[in-house]
């Protein structure tokens, strides 16, 4: 599938067949998510596969997950970016590290759930994203480590558009170009 096809197909789906998710899409999909950038190259995101269906109810059952065969919890790291920012090559002239006026391993790690989201489509398959409402319960669950925070489970498997329905919120379509497309300045 093509970059454009595969952007505009991309959108939530939250049921999915209960079919499963052919190995080598799922390396390819697990390959290429660690292609996201990362600041100073810092690499905080790790993920989190659960594939056995003990585990994928448990889940589901502690968190508002979609069923289906594949399930992705990215998390992230700002300790790995504040170690990296405290190195050498990357602290400020006088010895100290960078203000972070914006949190990049925010925008690293949605960087990488979009590779996730947009690999799944070229492989035929659909994704969503539940948000981790209860971080401290994945975390117990998966046995994730202090300084690692799961943002969300990202269900991937063969969508089931006759049991789907997509979210009322898309009746509210695209903003206008003009509101959030601003050149030179706002």
């Amino acid at each position: 599938m093509d970059f454009v096809n595969a952007v505009l197909k991309r959108r939530m789906i939250r049921k999915f067949k209960p079919t499963p998710v052919p190995e080598e899409s799922q390396n390819r999909i697990l390959d290429l998510m660690q292609h996201y950038p990362s600041a100073g190259f810092s690499q905080g995101v790790a993920f989190i596969v659960v594939t056995d269906p003990i585990v994928q109810k448990r889940l589901k059952n502690s968190s508002r997950a979609y069923e289906a065969p594949l399930m992705i919890v990215p998390c992230v790291s700002e300790k790995l970016y504040h170690d990296r920012y405290r190195e050498s090559d990357k602290l400020r002239p006088d010895g100290t590290e960078i203000d972070w006026p914006t949190p990049y391993w925010h925008f690293d790690v949605g960087c990488a759930c979009m590779i996730i989201f947009l690999t799944a489509v070229n492989e035929g398959l659909a994704s969503a994203l539940a948000g981790a409402f209860r971080p401290d319960l994945l975390r117990k669950e998966l046995g994730i480590p202090p300084d690692f925070h799961p943002v969300g489970i990202i269900s991937i498997g063969y969508p089931d558009l006759e049991r789907d329905t997509p979210s009322p919120s898309l009746k509210r379509g695209h903003r206008p170009r003009r509101e959030v497309i601003h050149y030179n300045n706002w």
